[in-house]
């Protein structure tokens, strides 16, 4: 079997067991079994359990991050739109991927540096994203095209942070859709607090 796909099968089975376990109690030799390798191989692979880790961090942020920057829509498509399409390509992504988000989510921002600087950078690209989305929808509403990303920088640090919140708590539900979280989301956040006490409701701005 070709190194690479070996590996990936490796890292499948960290994940799996890192997610489940947590990084403190999961084992050399449980990965190694669930890989169907010997541990030497896996230690030849990838060296150390903190590597083994970090090859995991690196793996599922760069999926995470790829599934929310390739979800349709595309540029041309109104900012309310991008950012519907981020936030179900991201809800899709941690229901479909649950230990992988645990991994990142609740395992590696606890575990120190250099695991917690992983997410951070992961978490930051996210960020940048849909800050963009929401100054580009900010200028068409104030009608400012000179409107400064950094006017809106702590609303995007606050809806990355309910996403996450909400991708915790969907998972553990199970009975609450990708489709359901975003637009829980997108309702907050376009339509605010406010307007769902009125029983407004986001409503996507034609392609």
């Amino acid at each position: 079997m070709p190194r690479a796909v070996r590996e990936q099968q490796m890292l499948d089975a960290a994940v799996r067991t890192f997610g489940q376990r947590g990084y403190r109690a999961a084992s050399m030799d449980e990965i190694a079994e669930l890989a169907g390798v010997s541990k030497p191989l896996v230690y030849l692979y990838l060296n150390s359990k903190e590597e083994l880790f970090s090859a995991c961090i690196r793996r599922e942020a760069a999926a995470l991050v790829a599934a929310v920057r390739g979800a349709e829509g595309g540029a041309e498509a109104p900012a309310d739109r991008q950012l519907w399409d981020g936030l179900r390509a991201f809800f899709t992504h941690t229901a479909e991927r649950p230990d992988g988000w645990a991994v990142l989510h609740s395992q590696a921002r606890t575990q120190g540096e250099p695991f917690a600087a992983e997410v951070a950078a992961m978490r930051e690209e996210i960020v940048s994203f849909v800050t963009t989305l929401i100054a580009e929808a900010a200028r068409a509403a104030h009608g400012d095209p000179s409107l400064p990303e950094r006017e809106v920088a702590g609303l995007a640090q606050a809806l990355v942070g309910a996403a996450e919140s909400l991708a915790g708590w969907a998972n553990v539900e199970g009975s609450v859709s990708a489709k359901e979280a975003a637009a829980t989301l997108m309702n907050f956040a376009w339509a605010g607090l406010g307007g769902l006490m009125e029983g407004r409701r986001w409503v996507p701005s034609p392609l």
